[in-house]
């Protein structure tokens, strides 16, 4: 049987500090600041600085940014992150070079709407930190993740591969445990689903869902 406490939960698309607090003593274990403007949780390097001051050592610090160019780049070097997770399509070459310059681990988002579509991993692998598994946007979409949507979880049920991975995708307090179940997942990416609003985070939901995924993680992870 897994331990719930290796159950880790990033709490994405934070837009004020009070709320990055709640999501912290909620037991979150990530945070996320997105920088990309069609976002409704998009933020500027002033708030960024706020939220992640008020964020205590510990709990990681992640940039959410979308192709990002090389004056972004500089703006983030200047914040005080801990991650960066790329959700554009960056190459394995652009990716080494955002890793390189920033000098910080690197999380790449894949988006899933069949299995084809994992083989992006095997690609990122050997350049990045992590790996976050999230729904492929529907079409005509402005964003590439935030959606609110889920995929089909039996698509990495069982699968390990050579960096941690994430699930993200239309997670909620009501369907995490079974996302648990039913992938072995041991992280969990939400934001629209702890939401009063978008951008505006639900104390009580993120309470919620911490505590489903910590319960759902005594369910033995598939193998």
């Amino acid at each position: 049987m897994a331990d719930n406490a290796d159950v880790r939960v990033k709490i994405c698309g934070l837009t004020r500090p009070d709320d990055a607090e709640a999501a912290v003593d909620a037991g979150a274990s990530y945070v996320g600041l997105v920088f990309f403007p069609p976002s409704p949780r998009a933020i500027d390097a002033s708030i960024a600085l706020e939220i992640a001051s008020a964020v205590r050592p510990g709990v990681v610090k992640v940039a959410l940014v979308v192709d990002p160019d090389d004056a972004l780049l500089e703006e983030l070097s200047a914040l005080p992150l801990d991650m960066i997770q790329l959700h554009g399509h960056e190459d394995p070459a652009r990716v080494t070079t955002i890793r390189t310059t920033l000098g910080l681990p690197i999380m790449k988002a894949i988006g899933v709407r069949e299995a084809t579509d994992l083989d992006a991993v095997a690609r990122y692998a050997p350049v990045v930190d992590q790996v976050l598994i999230d729904a492929k946007p529907p079409k005509g979409a402005t964003r590439p993740g935030g959606n609110a949507m889920t995929f089909d979880w039996e698509l990495v049920a069982r699968r390990r591969w050579p960096v941690p991975w994430m699930l993200a995708g239309g997670l909620t307090p009501q369907n995490v445990a079974e996302a648990l179940a039913r992938t072995g997942t041991r992280q969990l990416d939400v934001s629209s689903g702890v939401e009063r609003a978008p951008g505006l985070k639900d104390r009580t939901k993120m309470i919620d869902f911490i505590a489903a995924a910590r319960e759902g993680g005594k369910v033995p992870a598939l193998r």
